[in-house]
């Protein structure tokens, strides 16, 4: 006898985004229109790495703030994603980047880390670095969410 595959609300955070990213990363949204793909996903945890390139840069030969403040807001808010359970769903209130270091078209492979620093009944908070192989830090995030049922 076998059982019929859960309903997105009968799954867990975790086992929604298990299931959208699958083997070997997401292939469609955000991910791939920005070129970053999905490297590490564990409860409360979540990792985006991608390398920049001219696609991303602005007027002025830089990468685009907005590639990292999405690669930031994609990491922050699948690590809470992570963590829901099943029935819960979320939104992003406030999502603070703070710039540290410009990214240029040597900077290379990069990663988002995103982390939970808390997790309650309504809100949720996470923080989330930047950086590149080498480890130094492009940007920093901290952002607030919305838990509700769905």
């Amino acid at each position: 006898m076998t059982t019929a595959p859960k309903t997105l609300a009968e799954m867990t955070g975790l086992e929604q985004l298990q299931a959208a990213f699958g083997a070997g990363g997401d292939k469609r949204g955000i991910g791939k229109t920005l070129g970053f793909k999905l490297i590490t996903l564990e409860a409360g945890k979540v990792v985006f790495g991608g390398t920049p390139d001219e696609d991303v840069f602005n007027p002025i030969g830089t990468v685009h703030g907005g590639y990292a403040a999405t690669l930031l807001d994609s990491a922050l808010a699948c690590a809470v994603h992570s963590a829901l359970k099943a029935g819960q769903a979320y939104t992003t209130l406030e999502l603070k980047v703070s710039y540290h270091k410009a990214m240029t078209a040597t900077t290379g492979p990069i990663t988002a880390t995103g982390t939970i620093k808390s997790l309650g009944r309504r809100a949720a908070f996470a923080e989330g670095q930047l950086t590149d192989a080498e480890g130094r830090l492009y940007a920093s995030a901290t952002s607030t969410l919305l838990v509700f049922d769905r």
